[in-house]
């Protein structure tokens, strides 16, 4: 027993020992500091990540460690993770109300997305609370410019200078705020009191760099940036600017070596192996960007940046498998990644499945309402299904929430554009132009509004400017094509389109254009000609296919010319729409219907999402009186869109044809007239359904005024003859059994109305 006893003391003689010199280790405090000061440095090193690690540790050790809960909100704004670091700093605020700093960030955070009530909040306090703190200032001035009251943030930022004038951050906004008012030589002048009072910041060095390139003056900026370099050989952001100087002057090759060197320089810095990769995607030069994600995911294979740029290269590429497994790897690890999440219901859109990406997307939004990203996808989803509405409703929140959004405002303008709402689209133009003043697309938008408004003026010099940020853009050219047509300046108008088709040889509206100058000019044949020529050089383009085949049948007669050239472009892309719907009309013009049929049929399989084609292949289901199959096809277009108003009036009037609920039918055909309210054919059938309910004189009255539309519309015409004879007017009813003999001789339902008429009396 001595024996046991002496090793059980041993044993506690070595625990006593060790809790002796690790119980400082045990303290909560002592652990949570550690862990803050881990994280610091990780945070000073760029390595974001495992920051947020140690953050996140600190934070489990207390919970409301504000310090910690702070740190974390910087890091995840360091990994773009918005709304983290929004929840991050107003739990800061929760445990610590005066945590000024957080209200600073904070208020800085509501400017950059817009919600200016919130940021309000937070800078009337600290104006309150610390009336001699520049930075509040800079923040009032940057809130100011945000409201457009530039001559405000001015007077902001000159009280910050004035508390502080050695400081050089406060010169470097102030440059900017004169630089957007267009006081070039101040801002110049702010720039270099900036540079003087901190020579050692290269973003000094580049906003000044950034500026000599905003006004042409490309040798000053290149040597700003490669000051910068020098000064800075760790940092890849000068190289970037460097590149982005080299591309605005044309000099692609030069651009793609620097940033070749910048990979080899920076093995280990994801910002600095990544840049080439971004400068291809940046420049759509799509194949590059992915051959060179494929080598970077391959060598950094745990790098999530490069994971997830990955993953939007391959949907943009339609490598959807790919794109889906390598996103289904980040969620499988991190199920909470709201980009990952985001992701999967870009992937369901592209590949046709809107209505899953609706229910992805909206289970974003319900833990993340105010993600502005995946408002904006949500609007693309509801836009594939057909819910126009309630698309436009998701992009007015996405640009709520974030005004800068382009793609959110370049839908809206879409939107407006698909509406003919020209006033819209010359608002969501100007929206682009004032966040993306460098993007040549806002110009043009504003443009096709000018256009259509008639202002030529204006429309001549927003393509002007437009052609400044972007001059060998073909788009503006075609859009100056579209000016000059409008001007009735054929002419001119060619050789703008040609000058588009030069720069772009498979542009189809270049060359849509081109050909329309011909035709206004009763040029037919070198229309043709145009046309065949372009097409012998680029035989795979089906857009010049269906150029064509529009050609050969609205201007020489050609059905089984146009046919063949519909029927290729199908064949070398099946998701163009516009190649099967034009087939189909062609067939259906030729009497060819079960062609027709099959063509719009084989449209919706390719399709799916494409109500056009279920809408046509209903129509001729209607004419050969297959009821059942017409009323298939409609009830999957409402299924799609459940307010799509041809598909609510069709499908009435099938139901009533079939004997089928006539309050469910006047429903939907009221439904219908609501939306197409100057559309003869929902006046008949709402009519119709009227006539079925015995309301003849509501019937008589739509079917009137669809007939005022559409005179020598034989069915129009029967079902007013029918409602007149059940009303009693026989002399009215015999009147339209005469006029529909008279329109049509033939036509099938004839009887019923002579049956109508031996019944009727007087």
């Amino acid at each position: 027993m001595a024996k046991r006893s002496g090793l059980w003391c041993g044993v506690l003689a070595a625990c006593f020992l060790a809790a002796m010199f690790t119980g400082c280790s045990r303290d909560p405090n002592v652990r949570k500091q550690k862990y803050l000061e881990s994280g610091n440095r990780y945070y000073e090193k760029g390595k974001y990540r495992e920051a947020a690690i140690q953050f996140e540790n600190a934070i489990q050790v207390d919970a409301r460690f504000a310090d910690a809960h702070y740190k974390l909100a910087l890091t995840e704004l360091k990994l773009d993770q918005v709304p983290n670091a929004a929840q991050e700093f107003t739990r800061t605020l929760e445990i610590e109300p005066e945590f000024y700093p957080a209200h600073l960030d904070l208020a800085n955070l509501f400017i950059a997305y817009h919600q200016l009530n919130l940021a309000k909040e937070h800078l009337d306090l600290l104006t309150q609370k610390q009336p001699n703190n520049p930075e509040v200032y800079i923040a009032v001035a940057n809130y100011d410019t945000a409201k457009n009251d530039m001559g405000g943030a001015l007077a902001s930022m000159q009280k910050a200078i004035q508390m502080d004038p050695n400081r050089s951050d406060s010169y470097l906004n102030m440059a900017l705020l004169q630089a957007r008012g267009e006081q070039w030589d101040a801002a110049e002048a702010s720039y270099k009191k900036a540079i003087s009072l901190d020579s050692k910041s290269t973003n000094n060095l580049i906003a000044l760099g950034n500026f000599y390139q905003l006004r042409g003056r490309y040798p000053e900026a290149e040597q700003q940036f490669k000051q910068a370099i020098q000064q800075a050989p760790s940092d890849p952001e000068p190289r970037g600017s460097l590149a982005r100087l080299l591309l605005a002057e044309n000099k692609f090759s030069m651009a793609e070596d620097l940033l070749r060197q910048a990979k080899k320089d920076f093995p280990d810095n994801s910002e600095g192996y990544r840049m080439l990769g971004d400068f291809y995607f940046a420049n759509n030069r799509l194949d590059q960007a992915i051959t060179e994600y494929t080598s970077l995911y391959q060598e950094h294979p745990k790098d999530i940046a490069v994971k997830k740029l990955y993953v939007q290269l391959l949907t943009f590429k339609n490598r959807l498998d790919e794109a889906r497994k390598l996103n289904d790897e980040i969620l499988k690890a991190t199920p909470d990644d709201v980009d990952a999440q985001i992701y999967k219901g870009q992937i369901e859109i592209r590949a046709g499945k809107g209505s899953t990406a609706i229910t992805t997307l909206q289970g974003v939004l319900k833990n993340e309402p105010g993600n502005s990203i995946a408002h904006h996808y949500l609007g693309m989803a509801f836009d594939q299904v057909g819910n126009a509405t309630q698309a436009e409703a998701e992009w007015h929140e996405a640009v709520r929430l974030r005004p800068d959004l382009g793609d959110a405002h370049r839908a809206l303008a879409g939107a407006a554009i698909r509406r003919g709402d020209v006033n819209t689209l010359a608002l969501e133009a100007d929206q682009i132009i004032s966040g993306q003043p460098s993007s040549p697309d806002g110009y043009l938008l504003r443009a096709v509004a000018d256009i259509d408004r008639k202002q030529f003026a204006s429309a001549e010099d927003f393509i002007r400017r437009s052609l400044q940020k972007a001059p060998d853009n073909p788009a503006a050219y075609v859009q100056l094509g579209n000016l000059r047509t409008a001007q009735n300046n054929t002419a001119e108008a060619q050789k703008s389109f040609q000058q588009a088709l030069d720069l772009d040889p498979n542009a189809s509206d270049a060359l849509g254009g081109v050909l329309n100058a011909y035709l206004i000019q009763k040029q037919p044949d070198r229309a043709l000609a145009a046309a065949n020529a372009q097409i012998a050089k680029y035989p795979n383009n089906a857009g010049f296919h269906i150029i064509l085949g529009r050609l050969l049948f609205e201007q020489k007669q050609d059905s089984a010319g146009a046919e063949a050239e519909f029927r290729r472009a199908a064949d070398l892309d099946k998701n163009n729409p516009e190649a099967l719907l034009s087939l189909g009309m062609v067939q259906g013009s030729q009497g060819k219907s079960d062609q027709a049929l099959a063509t719009y049929l084989e449209g919706a399989k390719n399709n799916p999402n494409e109500i056009r084609f279920s809408l046509l292949a209903g129509g001729i289901y209607e004419h050969n009186q297959e009821w059942d199959k017409a009323k298939q096809v409609y009830q999957h277009v409402l299924d799609l869109q459940p307010n799509q108003p041809l598909a609510s009036n069709n499908l009435a009037f099938v139901m009533l044809q079939q004997g089928g609920n006539i309050d469910v039918a006047l429903a939907m055909a009221q439904n219908a007239r609501r939306q197409l309210p100057n559309n003869p054919n929902s006046a008949d059938t709402l009519g119709w359904a009227y006539y079925h309910k015995g309301v003849y004189s509501s019937a008589i009255s739509l079917f009137k005024e669809a007939i005022n539309k559409d005179p020598q519309n034989a069915t129009y015409n029967y079902h007013l003859g029918l409602a007149y004879a059940r009303n009693g007017q026989a002399a009215l009813a015999r009147q339209q059994l005469d006029r529909v003999l008279k329109i049509k001789p033939d036509y099938s339902d004839v009887e019923k109305l002579r049956q109508a008429l031996a019944e009727t009396k007087g």
